[in-house]
């Protein structure tokens, strides 16, 4: 009795007293929010034809369509042209600003208002990553996501450092002013009665930002250090949490996707494979796709080998080993999806879920030759710059040239 009761209060001291997997939360912060931007990027040409207010599903049907599902999308708060554009480079802005990890609070909720109203206001032109994306985005707001590798954690050292040194750290201003001019405009669309469809979404909202402007008082002006203890364990829960319910989604999502799989017989005989190597629309590369399914061996292979890698993965994470091997495997399946079948965000989208389950150690040493091939750039850039020549330099190279002459 006494070794359990041990065992759980070390559990609920390491649950509340840190942010646990640092860096699968920034693995995942930065492949979401990579996948994301480089599809609004690609899209950037077409992006009235998928979500514009004259698009082919209109701005009418999409009113119609959220008023029965109670969808969130702020893209039907205005039909105006000028909405659309402003809305989209606001959603490209808070996806590189995710990427980064600057002010990352703020770019998370940003990120899930972006992707929600995009793919809400027009269902049905997504796919299978697209539905990953749009939970994940949701899940993202409850985790401290810019532990690591992100300008927030270079902004805190830098902070931290200067402490050290004994110099003053001037007070953060970008911050209040960034989420006052969200609170007026979540003020203003509150007021307005803009979230007519729901609950939901804009109670995160208002959650979100009376938490950060509670977090932020109390950093200013509360002396002892209980408040901060309070916060930073309810920080820790929510980050913890969510992390685990991501774990879960992916797990589900395997265990679904595998099972189904196997109650039908197109992936017994194969032809579940076959048929969208030539399809056009998945036929990137049309002979790849010939070479592929021309030999029985290979169909038989990737038909039964998807099955059995998706129904086993949820059961293999208490194996540290199998689950590695089979994390190489389903990261390579979706790498040949996107080849093959020409899926890359889909492809890109499973690939950061599965992010999530890589072994801190591995992802600290990606990290370290990350760090060490970016000092290589800096240094090499730095040598191809010449040093400015001094006065005595430029004399001597202009009689030189006047000597020449």
């Amino acid at each position: 009795m006494n070794r359990l009761s041990l065992t759980l209060s070390r559990g609920i001291a390491r649950v509340t007293g840190s942010a646990l997997g640092p860096y699968q939360s920034a693995v995942i912060r930065i492949g979401f929010a990579g996948t994301w931007l480089l599809f609004l990027l690609r899209e950037f040409p077409h992006r009235q034809e998928l979500y514009g207010p004259t698009g082919p599903w209109g701005w009418n049907l999409a009113r119609e369509l959220t008023a029965d599902n109670h969808a969130f999308t702020a893209l039907l708060w205005s039909d105006t042209q000028l909405w659309f554009e402003c809305f989209y480079l606001l959603a490209l802005l808070a996806s590189a600003a995710l990427l980064l990890g600057w002010r990352t609070r703020t770019a998370s909720v940003l990120f899930m208002v972006g992707v929600l109203s995009l793919q809400n206001r027009s269902v049905f032109v997504g796919d299978g990553g697209d539905n990953v994306l749009h939970l994940m985005s949701f899940y993202l707001v409850f985790t401290r996501c810019g532990q690591v590798w992100s300008l927030d954690a270079r902004r805190a050292e830098r902070a931290e450092a200067a402490r050290a040194r004994g110099e003053r750290v001037p007070a953060d201003l970008v911050g209040p002013v960034l989420w006052a001019v969200l609170g007026l405009a979540l003020v203003l669309a509150t007021v307005t009665g803009r979230f007519d469809n729901g609950w939901l979404i804009p109670a995160l909202l208002w959650t979100a930002l009376v938490g950060l402007a509670l977090w932020w008082a109390v950093d200013r002006w509360a002396k002892a250090r209980d408040p901060k203890i309070l916060l930073d364990v309810v920080a820790n829960i929510l980050h913890n949490g969510a992390l685990v319910v991501i774990m879960a989604e992916a797990c589900l999502i395997y265990a679904t996707a595998g099972w189904y799989k196997i109650q039908g017989s197109r992936w017994q005989d194969g032809t579940a494979v076959y048929y969208p190597l030539h399809l056009d629309y998945f036929s990137p590369w049309p002979g790849l796709a010939d070479l592929m399914s021309s030999s029985g061996t290979i169909m038989m292979v990737v038909a039964y080998g998807t099955v059995m890698v998706q129904v086993a993965f949820p059961f293999t994470l208490f194996n540290r080993r199998v689950k590695n091997v089979l994390l190489v495997l389903l990261m390579i399946e979706h790498s040949v999806i996107a080849v093959v079948l020409g899926l890359p965000f889909f492809s890109l989208a499973m690939i950061t879920a599965d992010a999530v389950f890589l072994p801190t150690s591995f992802l600290r040493r990606l990290g370290a030759l990350a760090a060490r091939a970016r000092v290589r750039v800096v240094r090499r850039g730095v040598r191809t710059v010449p040093a400015p020549r001094s006065a005595e330099e430029d004399e001597h190279v202009a009689k030189g040239r006047v000597e020449a002459v």
